[in-house]
């Protein structure tokens, strides 16, 4: 074992008066350790269900090295339905709050009372409100995350956002913005500054394509970790395979090696990746193979080879959980943020593993 786990998982957000789970379903966390010390974690929350138009951008903060956390409050609240939740914290006070939003047609829900309540709401939407907000987008707080300014568009999206370089820029790697209006979509991986003073966004590299057997792969939600030497490693989750692929960068996100494969098809996805004040880096993610789970990998050699999974956390409730992200605390355990459904009638919640190295 590389690991020791500390303790049981525990609960961050979830919204547990929620009548028969309405409103009470978070997903798709981002854990950061803030400039002052706080943990802030955010996620798309207070939803009905994985895919249904009233979810909502949050965050909550820890001061306490992740014992206890603040009630959720809203960043992002469009028309639409509002996903994920990324943070790039920056220079000394900066935070940097990414989402996304789906077509107002995408929904989940079976033929009775819930999916009459998403069509009585979407009947209200507009074509403007879908033309004004669906879209990746992004805010900026100058206060630490107390206040956040106007909703700006980026041409990319990822889980977890983009990160603030040792040089002081800012790198965004993510996907080209799928709006769900073509069938010539090009699922490809893009890199781009961003500016926090002005908002906009300059692409800077692209990462080759992934081929398997001669097909051509989907590649999505992508993280990139910057290295104590400089080097960049972004890894990259293939589909339909559900996999991950890896792939450095020795300019700044510039240019980058051709993705090869870290895990097998049906391995586990997407990842996020920390390096650790020991210099052991670690990769989470999630594992959709029963039984379900969160997994840890870890490389003692700068991203050249990984160690086998191990699971942080694993139920045969649901395959509905991932999007795992880790921090380092102040006696050097991790603390790893994710979301997992253990009650299918209550839906998902966002979690956390407290664990150590075994080094």
């Amino acid at each position: 074992m590389n690991i020791k786990l500390l303790g049981s998982p525990s609960t961050v957000m979830h919204n547990p008066e929620a009548r028969f789970g309405t409103f009470g379903y978070f997903a798709w966390p981002t854990a950061k350790r803030l400039q002052d010390g706080r943990i802030a974690v955010a996620a798309s929350g207070f939803r009905i269900v994985h895919v249904c138009p009233f979810g909502k951008a949050v965050i909550c903060f820890s001061r306490d090295e992740g014992e206890t956390y603040s009630l959720p409050a809203v960043v992002t609240d469009t028309p639409l339905d509002d996903r994920d939740g990324g943070l790039c914290p920056f220079d000394e006070k900066g935070l940097i709050f990414t989402s996304f939003t789906n077509r107002h047609i995408f929904t989940d829900g079976d033929e009775g009372p819930i999916r009459k309540y998403f069509y009585a709401y979407l009947d209200t939407l507009t074509r403007e409100d879908e033309e004004k907000y669906l879209c990746a987008n992004f805010k900026i707080s100058l206060d630490g995350g107390t206040t956040f300014g106007e909703f700006k568009k980026s041409p990319i999206t990822s889980p977890h956002g983009p990160i603030q370089l040792k040089n002081g820029k800012i790198l965004w790697v993510g996907m080209r913005y799928f709006d769900g209006k073509s069938d010539s979509h090009e699922w490809r991986v893009d890199s781009y500054i961003l500016d926090p003073t002005s908002g906009k966004m300059e692409k800077i590299g692209e990462i080759d394509p992934i081929y398997v057997d001669g097909e051509r792969k989907k590649c999505c939600e992508p993280y990139t970790a910057e290295l104590s030497d400089g080097t960049l490693i972004c890894h990259i989750r293939v589909e339909p395979e559900f996999s991950l692929f890896q792939t450095e960068s020795h300019d700044g996100g510039y240019t980058w090696t051709a993705p090869h494969r870290i895990l097998p098809p049906h391995g586990g996805a997407p990842s996020h990746i920390i390096e650790h004040s020991s210099g052991v880096m670690i990769a989470t993610y999630s594992y959709r193979e029963s039984p379900y789970g969160i997994k840890v990998m870890l490389s003692r050699d700068k991203g050249q080879s990984w160690s086998e999974g191990e699971y942080l956390y694993s139920n045969t409730v649901s395959y509905d959980l991932g999007y795992p992200t880790s921090v380092e605390l102040s006696d050097g355990s991790i603390a790893t943020v994710f979301y997992a459904t253990e009650d299918t009638s209550v839906g998902a919640k966002i979690m956390q593993q407290k664990w150590r190295l075994d080094i």
